[in-house]
């Protein structure tokens, strides 16, 4: 079986003698093995990305060369729903939709934060920080829901 290579920090590889406890020089050491084992590693991910780029290339290239282009003035049109567009296309949207979009993800943010958490409260020693810390950010989002419902963007009218 091989001794173990040391590299000390002048570049010297040294064979460790685990027999006797110590150290004997065994030449030498270039660092040129690490950096090709180490740039070998990062060639194959970026080969990886060579490889997938060139693949959505061919399949768009491929894509327009086989599909048949024939414009007509039906196929120019805006499309909704298979609705003709009648009038502008200016149309006015109601705020709340977005409001009750965005409290949406607010708690859905508190609710990714409060499964760690009770992972973390569990364990020893974290207890008493981690029950102050969910609390403040618990009443975070509770003065938030308050201003809400003070605002009466919480009514559906």
């Amino acid at each position: 079986m091989p001794e173990p290579t040391v590299v000390t920090a002048t570049g010297t590889a040294v064979a460790a003698d685990s027999f006797h406890g110590t150290a004997v020089a065994a030449g030498s050491f270039h660092g040129t093995a690490v950096a090709a084992d180490y740039f070998q590693s990062y060639s194959v991910v970026g080969l990886l990305a060579v490889v997938g780029v060139l693949f959505v290339a061919v399949a768009f290239g491929a894509g327009r060369l086989l599909r048949p282009i024939v414009p007509t003035p039906e196929k120019l049109l805006t499309y909704e729903c298979g609705v003709d567009p009648v009038g502008e296309g200016w149309a006015h949207t109601q705020v709340r939709y977005y409001v009750y979009a965005f409290l949406y993800v607010i708690f859905a943010v508190d609710s990714i934060f409060l499964f760690p958490w009770a992972t973390v409260f569990a364990a020893p020693g974290y207890g008493a920080a981690t029950l102050v810390e969910m609390f403040l950010f618990l009443g975070f989002l509770a003065v938030g829901l308050l201003y809400a419902y003070k605002k009466g963007v919480l009514e559906w009218t």
